[in-house]
């Protein structure tokens, strides 16, 4: 069967915008995220080799959790203006690419990425997340796998695959309780507000103990720290909301995706109205195996 890569849009768009010196074209307009975009989609197909290759972005917000927690998120900076700016760009470049770029108003990107990810597994593909985003871990399997950017404050660690023991290496649980395991200690990019004062550490050794988080809710007067023994019991009600946050669709809004094809003369012109001419001359030999002369 086929190698997917299944790319999270807005988290690498976000590494390529702050990965970048601050480019613009003659005009002004901003061009480093661009610049950092076209390269990090090449590198992946050059690195990875995939079959088919298909990149999720955002479009609106997630209605489902706001409707739980109007605080989903809330905390979240702006984008910055000049990524902001870029943003429709990236998406026009992507699409141009044959990468198709899917989004779809109220629901998640997370959510549709997670979701395409299990119709191709289930299909016997085999499949890799493009995110460094952790709630994807919960989708991990023997199918389905994580490429890890290279950490910004490490960059020498380069590029990492994240399989099952992977995710119980870097978490302390495997990726069936990844979504309860963030409903008890809370994610705060996602502003999830888990048990004040319960961190990995007591997190992975209670569900060691009872397994699941509805176990330690039931084991609550046996918790140690003693402390926690009360709380836990007061606020199963929010664990069990936070659950629902951080658990990722299972079935897909949408059906399954097709892979796109390049339109290279849309991606040329494209790329020279961006005064990106290092790559036009890369695109023009990727796609056509014509080098450009000076």
């Amino acid at each position: 069967m086929a190698k997917w890569l299944l790319v999270d849009g807005y988290n690498m768009a976000f590494r390529a915008f702050y990965g970048m010196p601050e480019l613009t074209r003659a005009d002004g307009f901003p061009t480093g995220a661009l610049h950092g975009w076209v390269k990090t989609m090449w590198r992946l197909q050059d690195q990875e080799k995939p079959d088919a290759m298909v990149v999720f972005f955002d479009l609106g917000g997630s209605q489902d959790r706001l409707a739980l927690h109007p605080e989903y998120k809330a905390q979240r900076k702006e984008t910055p203006e000049p990524l902001e700016k870029q943003i429709p760009v990236i998406k026009e470049l992507t699409r141009a690419m044959g990468l198709v770029g899917v989004e779809l108003d109220g629901v998640e990107s997370d959510d549709l990425l997670a979701a395409q990810a299990r119709l191709l597994a289930d299909a016997g593909h085999d499949v890799l997340i493009v995110s460094a985003d952790k709630d994807f871990a919960q989708c991990v399997d023997g199918r389905i796998r994580i490429l890890l950017p290279p950490p910004t404050a490490n960059p020498k660690l380069g590029w990492r695959t994240l399989d099952p023991a992977g995710v119980v290496e870097k978490f302390g649980v495997p990726p069936a309780q990844i979504a309860e395991y963030l409903a008890l200690i809370g994610d705060t990019s996602d502003n999830i507000p888990g048990i004040n004062g319960v961190g990995p550490k007591t997190a992975v050794k209670w569900f060691a103990e009872f397994q699941t988080l509805e176990g330690i809710i039931a084991h609550a007067a046996e918790l140690k720290p003693e402390r926690f023994r009360e709380v836990v019991a007061r606020e199963a009600g929010k664990l069990r909301m936070n659950l629902k946050l951080t658990t990722l669709r299972a079935e897909s809004p949408l059906p399954p995706v097709v892979p796109g094809e390049p339109a290279t003369a849309a991606l040329f012109q494209l790329l020279e109205s961006l005064e990106m001419k290092s790559s036009l001359a890369e695109a023009r030999t990727r796609y056509t195996g014509q080098k450009e002369l000076f």
